[in-house]
């Protein structure tokens, strides 16, 4: 793989900038046919989970696709799986730049990027033009949220909207309530505002697979910052209104890790290598708090194939990565791959 080559290039550059270039580029590649002839050949590994069959455990988490703009560059690195979003019911523009800063000493990102997207519609019309997804065999999870400006006591409405409009779309779809940079989020997490939530979306979930005849699994993400008691309460939650798989985790609000560290005290969520020990955590727990109930996907964090052995081994049957791929490239994916074969 180039991307050692090109690295240093992008980190010269602003994080979004580089972002937006390396996407538009893998775009061109995916098209010319060049992406798939350098993806590494990867090891059989497929597993079955939520009723969908896997190709391997190794899946793009959410946050860097987050208008579904770029799926088949994408799938041509040889995922087992995409997630993209979060998406939100209305178009925004998330927060003020700059808003994603690198801390290369520590292998993060502290991003408060805030939900920025082109709205479902716009997003839904970028899904149905891909070609990988479930029409062709390839498992792609759509992430919803709520707007900024939706207050807690609606937000159920704007979660319902999304998942009306990606439901047909979707081979599973990911209920974002743990993002740290859209204010008052994360409240949702909390017992009551939870058993509304979750009640409201399952019984949507019921209707819409009567309508369409198609089951569409759903997952609940959730954050890295939460005590055992709180983790063991949203686990029997999510048992007891039979949702489909749980995601830990987002990005932490704790920064003690990289205290010290130039952008350390930049508002947002940090990911990468400091949160792989608290969110593994998160998944231990979990684990032992599900007692096999439902399947957990273990994200934050992973830089290694050793990393992405320790989350299976705390309990995840599947993992995701983004900060690793920033830090490492493609090649993180053919690592993880090997090890987890």
């Amino acid at each position: 793989m180039l991307y050692p080559f090109f690295r240093p290039l992008l980190f010269a550059l602003d994080p979004e900038t580089a972002h937006d270039l390396t996407l538009a580029g893998l775009d061109a590649a995916a098209s010319l046919g060049v992406a798939q002839l350098a993806a590494p050949r990867l090891p059989p590994s497929s597993v079955e989970v939520m009723g969908l069959k896997f190709r391997n455990r190794i899946g793009l988490a959410a946050g860097l696709d987050k208008n579904a703009a770029h799926i088949d560059g994408l799938a041509a690195l040889g995922f087992g799986f995409i997630e993209c979003g979060t998406v939100t019911p209305r178009a925004q523009p998330g927060n003020p730049r700059p808003r994603l800063f690198r801390l290369p000493e520590a292998e993060a990102l502290i991003n408060r990027l805030g939900f920025n997207n082109g709205g479902v519609d716009a997003f839904v019309a970028n899904v149905r033009r891909a070609r990988f997804g479930p029409r062709n065999g390839g498992i792609l999870g759509l992430n919803i949220g709520r707007n900024f400006d939706t207050p807690n006591e609606r937000a159920f409405f704007d979660y319902v909207t999304c998942l009306r409009a990606v439901h047909g779309y979707a081979s599973y779809v990911t209920v974002n309530i743990s993002s740290p940079n859209t204010k008052g989020l994360r409240e949702l997490q909390g017992e009551g505002e939870l058993d509304l939530l979750l009640g409201g979306l399952k019984g949507e979930q019921k209707k819409l697979a009567q309508l369409h005849g198609k089951y569409t699994p759903l997952v609940v993400k959730i954050a890295p910052d939460l005590g055992e008691e709180d983790i063991g309460r949203i686990a029997r939650a999510l048992v007891r209104h039979r949702i489909d798989g749980v995601m830990a985790t987002n990005t932490t609000v704790d920064h003690a890790a990289v205290a010290g560290l130039a952008h350390a005290t930049e508002e947002g969520g940090l990911s990468g290598r400091p949160l792989k020990d608290k969110s593994t955590a998160v998944v231990r727990s979990l684990a032992l708090a599900l007692d096999g109930a439902l399947p957990i996907i273990g994200v934050g964090g992973i830089l290694s194939g050793a990393d992405a052995k320790e989350k299976i081994a705390a309990g995840a049957t599947l993992v995701q990565i983004y900060t690793g791929l920033i830090f490492k490239g493609p090649e993180l994916i053919a690592e993880i791959a090997r090890a987890l074969a």
